[in-house]
């Protein structure tokens, strides 16, 4: 989902620039807006992907512009609000609103919700298997070999490898492995993340002091090597 367009709404700068920063991590490229007539100015010429939108603006509020964009789109839309009830909260879902988050929020939730509304979208799951080189990836069957030997991976082993095998030759960094493959509710710290690639490289490499597949990226990451006659299914 890497590329796709957000546009955020909110009348408060250092809300929107936190947001921003979170989603830019994520590989999204995001656009911004702080009062209602712009937001929905933005909206119909910008054709974002998704649009996370705060109820409370100034000019046109948010329930307005989730009323106006229904009748014109279905983009999703993530309704940032400070309201607290359940009737406040089901007012904007009935208006077509794809899912809420309650302020004060932590923006790892918030960029969570963004990737999990942007996968219910149709065509967005993303491929069931991965062939890189003689590595194969099933995410149907939860299984990785090479060379039809089964690397037999721990979850997180088959969650990082996976994550960066839809991304060949793309640098990763620590942070970036935690959020895209592992999630933000991973309990380890980044530095974690180099013992799990050292388990890797001793499954997947022929030499792990010379490896062919996971390279480090010195002050910047890892990736993994592009390979020719890449295939994804």
């Amino acid at each position: 989902m890497a590329g796709k367009k957000v546009l955020v709404v909110d009348d408060d700068e250092k809300t929107v620039e936190l947001v921003k920063l979170y989603l830019n991590r994520d590989g999204y490229r995001v656009i911004t807006a702080y009062e209602g007539v712009e937001a929905l100015r933005l909206a119909r010429e910008a054709h974002p992907d998704l649009i996370v939108l705060d109820l409370m603006l100034p000019g046109i509020d948010g329930l307005q512009i989730c009323r106006t964009l229904r009748k014109e789109s279905d983009v999703p839309i993530i309704m940032l609000t400070a309201m607290t009830t359940d009737e406040d909260r089901l007012r904007g879902l009935d208006l077509g609103a794809d899912d809420y988050v309650t302020k004060p929020f932590s923006p790892r939730e918030l960029a969570a919700r963004v990737r999990a509304v942007l996968r219910r979208i149709p065509g967005e799951r993303g491929p069931d298997r991965i062939i890189h080189g003689e590595l194969t990836i099933d995410f149907s069957k939860h299984e990785a070999s090479l060379a039809d030997r089964s690397l037999n991976l721990t979850p997180i082993e088959f969650k990082i490898l996976g994550a960066m095998a839809k991304e060949p030759g793309r640098v990763f960094s620590r942070a970036q492995i935690i959020e895209k493959a592992l999630g933000y509710d991973f309990d380890g710290f980044d530095r974690t993340i180099d013992v799990h690639i050292l388990k890797l490289r001793r499954k997947l490499e022929p030499d792990p002091r010379h490896p062919q597949y996971i390279k480090t990226i010195y002050g910047a990451g890892y990736k993994l090597l592009e390979a020719n006659g890449d295939t994804q299914s």
